[in-house]
C-alpha cells in the first residue's frame, strides 16, 4: 500500500463511479433463508450431491464464492455459500457478544441440519477460515473435512489476542485493534462505503504488491497516529481490477450500504471473548481431512508462516498446502480456476465423493 492519505479514486472502466450495473446474482443458483438458534441465515445453493458449506470473510458476502458455486455444482456437489450473521440478508443481532465464535459454529451446524443433511465439508476464507476450522474442531460429528483459504489453522495459544496485536503495527495501531472500539471504524467507512471497499480490496490484492514490497510488513495494515486505515490504501484505484469489476464492487457496496459494517466488524470485537470461550481447546489439533490454499503475496499467509510450518502437528489430516504464485488475499476471487481445481480434486479424494471430473 502507499502511504498516501488521499481518498481512493474508484473510477470504472467507463470513467464514472458506479457506471456499471450491479452484478446479477447467479441465475442458476437458489437463494433461501433458514432458521438457526440465533435468527436466520441467508444462503445461496447450487447443485446436488455431498454438501459443501462455504463461509466468507470480511468485508464480503456469499458473493465472494460466485466462481466456486457453479464449479462445485458441476463437479457433483451441493455447493452452499452463506451470508455470515451480520451480513447481507442474515440476522444482525445488536449485542457485540452475539458475534462470538461459538455463535458462528452453532449457525453453521444449524444450517447443515436445516438443509436436511447430517454432515458437510466446510470451506472458509479470511475470517471464514477460523470459523470453518473452529466449526470442525468443535463439531467433528457434523463437519467431516475442512478447507482453509488465506488464514492457516492456528490452535488457541497462551496470549490474549488483543495483547498480541498491540505489539504489532509499526508506527501505528494494528488494524484488528483499531477495529475493537464500536463505531470507530464505522465512522471511517460508512460515509463512502464504495470508495472504502475499493481501497481495501485493492490494497490486499496480489496485483497491488510491487517487487520491492514486503506483503507481510505490518505497517501496511496499521493506522497511523491520528489517521485512518484508508491512509494506507493505494493512491489511485481504477476499475476493473483483474479480478473485480465495477459491477462486482457495486454488489458488495450495495449490501453494506444497506446493512452497515457493524455486523462484520463485531467479529473482530470478539477475539478476546473467543480466546476465553475456547480455553478447553488450547493447542488442540484439527484432525479431519484438510486442505490449505494461500496466496504467495497474502499478508496473513506471510504473518502466519510458523502456523503453516506447524501443520504436521496441528493439521495431521492435511492433504496439501498450496501457495499460489503472485496471488494476494482474495484467493478464490483472484485465482478462481486454480482454486476450483484444487478444491474439486481434493473433494474427490474424500470418502463418499461422487464420481466426476474437476474441470
Amino acid at each position: 500500500m502507499s502511504q498516501s492519505a488521499k481518498t481512493p479514486s474508484t473510477s470504472t472502466a467507463e470513467g464514472a463511479p458506479g457506471a456499471q450495473r450491479p452484478a446479477a446474482p447467479l441465475p442458476e443458483a437458489t437463494h433461501r433463508t433458514v432458521e438457526v438458534p440465533g435468527g436466520r441465515i441467508h444462503l445461496v445453493e447450487q447443485g446436488d450431491g455431498p454438501l459443501v458449506l462455504m463461509v466468507h470473510g470480511f468485508p464480503e458476502s456469499w458473493y465472494s464464492w460466485r466462481h466456486q458455486l457453479p464449479a462445485l455444482a458441476a463437479a457433483g456437489y451441493r455447493a452452499v455459500a452463506i451470508d455470515v450473521r451480520g451480513y447481507g440478508r442474515s440476522s444482525k443481532p445488536r449485542e457485540v457478544s452475539a458475534y462470538r465464535m461459538l455463535a458462528h459454529v452453532a449457525d453453521n451446524a444449524a444450517v447443515v441440519r436445516a438443509l436436511g443433511e447430517e454432515t458437510a465439508v466446510i470451506v472458509g476464507h479470511d475470517w471464514g477460515s477460523p470459523i470453518a476450522a473452529t466449526s470442525a474442531l468443535l463439531r467433528p460429528d457434523v463437519f467431516t473435512a475442512v478447507a482453509l483459504l488465506s488464514v492457516p489453522y492456528a490452535p488457541r495459544g497462551e496470549t490474549r489476542p488483543t495483547e498480541a496485536f498491540a505489539r504489532l503495527g509499526g508506527d501505528g495501531e494494528f488494524y484488528i485493534n483499531y477495529f475493537q472500539e464500536p463505531g470507530r471504524a464505522e465512522a471511517e467507512i460508512e460515509p463512502d462505503v464504495r470508495g472504502w471497499l475499493a481501497g481495501f480490496y485493492a490494497a490486499l490484492a496480489g496485483d497491488a504488491v510491487s517487487p520491492s514490497d514486503d506483503p507481510g510488513d505490518v505497517t501496511r495494515y496499521s493506522v497511523p497516529p491520528g489517521g485512518k486505515l484508508s491512509d494506507r490504501f493505494p493512491e489511485d484505484i481504477r476499475l476493473p481490477l483483474p479480478w473485480l469489476t465495477g459491477a462486482d464492487l457495486d454488489f458488495y457496496a450495495g449490501e453494506f450500504e444497506r446493512t452497515g459494517l457493524t455486523g462484520g466488524l463485531n467479529r473482530y470485537r470478539n477475539v478476546d471473548r473467543d480466546w476465553e470461550d475456547l480455553a478447553a481447546w488450547n493447542g488442540a489439533p484439527l484432525t479431519q481431512p484438510a486442505l490449505f490454499i494461500g496466496g504467495e503475496l497474502d499478508a496473513p499467509t506471510r504473518w502466519m508462516s510458523d502456523a503453516i510450518k506447524a501443520f504436521p502437528r496441528t493439521l495431521p489430516g492435511l492433504s496439501a498446502a498450496h501457495l499460489l504464485d503472485g496471488c494476494g488475499h482474495w484467493v478464490q476471487q483472484e485465482r478462481p480456476a486454480e482454486v476450483n481445481r484444487l478444491l474439486t480434486d481434493w473433494l474427490h479424494t474424500l470418502p463418499a465423493a461422487p464420481v466426476g471430473t474437476s474441470d
